[in-house]
């Protein structure tokens, strides 16, 4: 019965009124929570394939004896098989977000990593009070410390019992196919030497099956650019409240190389770069199948190595450029003439300023303006040096010419 219907009572107030509005809402979430995608099995049904079973069985098999030629097909098999299983996580973290979305919808916000995510849904379960619940192994200490705040004002409600079981079961189902890609991901490491010698050699075995896994196979892993690569497997930092000016470059699955680790801090992330680009050259010569022993990658990962300690050496130091050395041979000298001459005269210095540049030692100078003011005279006017001689060119009187 609706809060409209129902008859008035005695000393009834709008408390009252709104408490039957609220157990109205309550209960149209929890109506809402069992209807959104009616059950686990309509969104996970990896398990139940025959393809799966056989796969595994295989796999099994496989690792209790050595590898041969026969184990190819197998590893074709492992590698659609961990893309079919990061698939079904996908649809499962959303099974399991839409369903807890009604007690915590804060908390897909804050934990985004599916494996996280479920194990922090099956820690909390239907505890509103985060301060009972320890959350430590899980996530950063930031990270919980925001999830029990979040959680003391949160809107949600708990859930029902039969829904919140079918999300606790989700998770299950959730490590369940972690743990089977985590057994694929060990076989493949196991038969790298074979299927990516030379992406072993420059990466290593792990993370080159690691590698291969996500992209769904050699040939697709050799068809990424060098910068997807680098990008393979990296997870959305959880920097809640805080600013992501500070953050680390994205990277993937290569950040847990050895030769990456081995780098210093300051050229990671040009190392980063190099690193994905030799990768990429190595797995496109894996899939080509042009060098099964794996010496185009030990030269590429020795080439990597090269460049690293090229960019740590100092730079040179700068040397003091010499003066040239000046040249012995005498200089060319300038071809003489009439007109030369005449130019030497019209500039040359004369005995008047010559006489202007000197000074007597001891003698005071006289000048223009007289008292040391003004230009001085230098040994002009001085008593005992005789008397300019000033050079008196006459003319030549264009009439003589004539009279000649």
């Amino acid at each position: 019965m609706s809060p409209q219907q129902q008859p008035r009572p005695s000393g009834f107030s709008f408390d009252d009124l709104d408490y039957l509005f609220m157990e109205d809402d309550v209960d149209h979430d929890h109506e809402k929570a069992r209807n959104c995608d009616d059950d686990l099995d309509s969104v996970s049904h990896l398990f139940k394939t025959q393809r799966y079973s056989d796969i595994m069985h295989n796999l099994e098999v496989a690792l209790q004896r050595e590898s041969n030629d026969n184990d190819y097909q197998l590893i074709v098999d492992c590698n659609a098989l961990s893309v079919d299983i990061d698939n079904e996580i996908v649809s499962v973290h959303n099974f399991i977000r839409d369903k807890y979305r009604f007690k915590f919808p804060e908390l897909e916000s804050i934990v985004h990593h599916s494996i996280d995510y479920a194990g922090v849904v099956k820690k909390i379960g239907n505890e509103m009070d985060l301060t009972l619940v320890n959350l430590e192994g899980l996530l950063p200490s930031v990270t919980i410390m925001v999830v029990s705040i979040m959680a003391s004002t949160t809107a949600g409600k708990p859930l029902p019992e039969n829904v919140l079981e079918e999300t606790i079961d989700a998770c299950d189902t959730v490590f369940d196919l972690d743990s089977a890609k985590k057994k694929v991901l060990d076989f493949l490491e196991g038969r790298m030497g074979y299927i990516a010698p030379n992406l072993s050699a420059v990466v290593g075995s792990a993370v080159a099956a690691k590698l291969i896994g996500i992209a769904g196979g050699v040939s697709e892993l050799a068809n990424m650019p060098a910068y997807n690569v680098q990008l393979l497997g990296a997870k959305k930092t959880d920097r809640v409240w805080f600013s992501n000016t500070t953050s680390r470059f994205r990277i993937g699955y290569l950040e847990q190389t050895e030769a990456f680790q081995a780098t210093q801090p300051y050229l990671r992330s040009r190392a980063c770069r190099l690193l994905a680009a030799k990768s990429t050259l190595a797995v496109r010569v894996d899939s080509a199948r042009g060098d099964p022993s794996g010496s185009v990658g030990r030269a590429l990962r020795q080439d990597f190595y090269n460049k690293i300690e090229k960019w740590q050496e100092p730079p040179p130091a700068k040397l003091r450029k010499p003066l040239a050395v000046p040249d012995s041979e005498p200089k060319k000298k300038k071809r003489g003439g009439r007109r030369s001459r005449k130019m030497k005269e019209r500039y040359a210095m004369t005995d008047m300023r010559k006489k202007a540049n000197r000074m007597l030692f001891g003698v005071p100078e006289e000048s223009y303006l007289g008292a040391g003011y003004g230009n001085g005279n230098g040994m002009l006017g001085q008593v005992g040096f005789g008397k300019l001689r000033l050079s008196v060119t006459g003319r030549k009187l264009s009439v003589a010419k004539k009279l000649s």
